[in-house]
């Protein structure tokens, strides 16, 4: 892929008459912030197939009409322009917005070809990492939210972003994408302003946890500091090189194959219906997860760990809104199994035990005691730990973000190459099903298809 930098500008928020102050404005973290402090940014892209999307077109229609509604939106969403800043004296860093700040938008031209690019098909990582954009860290401060712009001539355009899980999780994350996309397709009918359920909430006292749980996970972020001579630092640990042979695929799982493979763990599971928690959650990454430690090579005593985020906003007391900007996700660990778990043709419903007892705990627990039992469990890994985690959710709503030129094609978390992760969404074109996203190389990955497909085959047969 040949891509070039057409230019890189600051993208201010619009002028915002109750925010006249000059001092700046001072987000302190919450309990459920501080998890994400040295984490690796978020980079995800969204494709936008437009045939008419000549140069002509994209600078004098496009790159605009997507400016401009940057600006507006970013007067709701005012501190993705700021940074998360420490100073050494204090004992946790803190988001600090002023009122100069700005977001990085970089504009840049492709000349691969968008449809493959684009595509749910097998194509080489390095095709979609330079089509996402890098947070500027230092060690005592970062930037929170950068934009990319892609123009692929008369094919189409893509929104590569940047983003730190510091300020919010992945429910504010889609939030934004959508409140910015209904700006801009609104901006042809003279309308400058978002309704009210697309204006987030930014009041940190709505996180009702315990004062001790803070110090349990600052003491945790200091248990995992690549520091040796005790600094604090922004950076996020090394990650090592990222491999050159990575390959990526998206790949679907209808609804019927969904309610079939629930049928499937019904039918072979030791345990009652009623004891099962068979959400599409559930079934969906206990397919996906049996899959892969199988085409890893499923060594039988090695241990494993599976993690996702599970959002609390109707969890804790009182609830908090749908509409915070914030993180309010409890990461919990499937720990203390190995890998013979999962292996042969128990594999699948294996997996479905163990994360329908997992999801069902959530409700018995308090957000203290699973975020107690997160960091212990990972204090526990041990290096030869096979690690997976999920990213994303089938209720994120994505697809829905039509800018004005139709829905996205694809949407891809390009930064899954950084970590043992794969990402899970939404069908474009229907309910109740699930996307998949996965980035391993070659070899892994064509026994990890044949796996997949193999599974869904056998279950279609059954009659």
């Amino acid at each position: 892929m040949g891509l070039k930098v057409i230019k890189i500008t600051q993208v201010s928020p619009a002028a915002d008459s109750s925010r006249h102050s000059a001092d700046p404005l001072i987000l302190p973290l919450t309990s459920l912030d501080l998890r994400w402090v040295r984490s690796h940014p978020t980079q995800q892209v969204i494709f936008y197939k437009l045939p008419e999307s000549s140069r002509e077109f994209f600078h004098s229609v496009i790159l605009p009409k997507l400016s401009l509604s940057l600006s507006l939106v970013l007067r709701h969403y005012f501190p993705l322009a700021g940074h998360l800043m420490w100073n050494q004296q204090d004992p946790k860093p803190r988001v600090v917005v002023y009122s100069h700040d700005t977001v990085s938008l970089t504009v840049a031209e492709s000349n691969a070809d968008f449809l493959f690019v684009s595509g749910k098909g097998l194509r080489p990582q390095t095709e979609l990492r330079v089509l996402v954009p890098e947070l500027s860290v230092t060690c005592d401060s970062t930037s929170l939210y950068s934009l990319q712009i892609t123009l692929f001539p008369n094919q189409g355009f893509c929104i590569g972003l940047a983003e730190h899980h510091v300020l919010k999780d992945g429910v504010g994350s889609i939030m934004f994408i959508k409140a910015w996309a209904r700006i801009c397709k609104s901006l042809g009918h003279g309308i400058m302003t978002l309704p009210s359920g697309f204006i987030p909430i930014l009041d940190r006292t709505l996180i009702n946890v315990r004062p001790s749980l803070e110090s349990k996970i600052l003491e945790y972020t200091s248990y995992f500091s690549d520091e040796k001579d005790g600094k604090r630092t922004m950076k996020p640990p090394p990650v090592g090189e990222i491999c050159t042979d990575l390959v990526r695929i998206t790949l679907e799982l209808t609804r019927e194959n969904v309610e079939k493979l629930k049928e499937r763990a019904k039918r072979e599971s030791t345990r009652s219906q009623h004891e099962l928690h068979l959400s599409t959650f559930v079934i969906v990454n206990a397919y996906v997860w049996s899959c892969l430690v199988k085409a890893h090579g499923g060594n039988k005593e090695r241990p494993f760990l599976f993690m996702y985020a599970a959002d609390f906003r109707n969890r804790l007391d009182p609830p908090v809104p749908e509409r915070y900007l914030g993180n309010c996700v409890v990461l919990i660990n499937c720990i203390g199994y190995k890998e013979n778990n999962l292996l042969g043709r128990v594999g699948f419903v294996s997996a479905v035990e163990i994360l329908s007892d997992s999801v069902k705990g959530l409700g018995s627990r308090g957000i203290e005691a699973l975020w107690e039992s997160y960091i212990d469990g990972m204090k526990q890994v041990k290096p030869d730990t096979h690690v997976e985690s999920v990213s994303g959710s089938t209720r994120m709503g994505l697809y829905g973000a039509d800018f004005g030129w139709g829905k996205p094609v694809n949407h891809e978390i390009v930064s899954i190459d950084r970590y043992p992760a794969y990402s899970m969404w939404e069908r474009r074109d229907e309910t109740g099903g699930a996307e998949i996203g996965l980035c391993l190389r070659k070899s892994e990955m064509d026994t990890f298809i044949s796996l997949f497909e193999y599974g869904l085959e056998i279950i279609a047969s059954r009659i």
